[in-house]
């Protein structure tokens, strides 16, 4: 792969109770366990950025498909719940939902396009084999 861009950030403090921030200081902030997990929370958690970065991404990945077609996606939303759990082997995995919102489009030529967007979006792509993703068109 020849990389287009590299995005780098470095944890401090006490990993998933820390701090975090980019290289060049436009991400700068405190992660927390949530209190669901027994943490304090009342800050974000590495899941939480995690489906940031994903629900952009993937925004991306279906309107560069969607140009492709002349599809209109004006006003389409993409959100990504990301979920952390145990693995029966023991350790930790995720599991991501995408939800797509496309109210210019039938149901089926946004299932379409969301297929071809999860073929194609780079976090999608990083996680294939990995992680449980499931696909719903709102």
């Amino acid at each position: 792969m020849e990389a287009l861009y590299t995005a780098t950030a470095t944890a401090s403090g006490d990993g998933r109770n820390g701090h975090t921030e980019s290289d060049d200081g436009l991400l700068d902030l405190d992660v927390r366990i949530p209190k669901e997990m027994g943490g304090p929370g009342g800050a974000t958690n590495p899941e939480q950025l995690f489906a940031a970065g994903y629900a952009a991404c993937f925004h991306s990945a279906l309107k560069l498909v969607g140009r492709s077609v002349s599809a209109d996606l004006d006003g389409s939303q993409v959100s990504a719940s990301v979920s952390i759990g145990t693995l029966p082997g023991g350790g930790f995995g995720l599991a991501v939902e995408i939800d797509v919102h496309a109210p210019n489009l039938d149901h089926d030529t946004a299932t379409s396009l969301v297929h071809q967007a999860h073929q194609v979006c780079p976090y999608s792509n990083a996680i294939n084999g990995n992680v449980d993703v499931a696909l719903t068109v709102v």
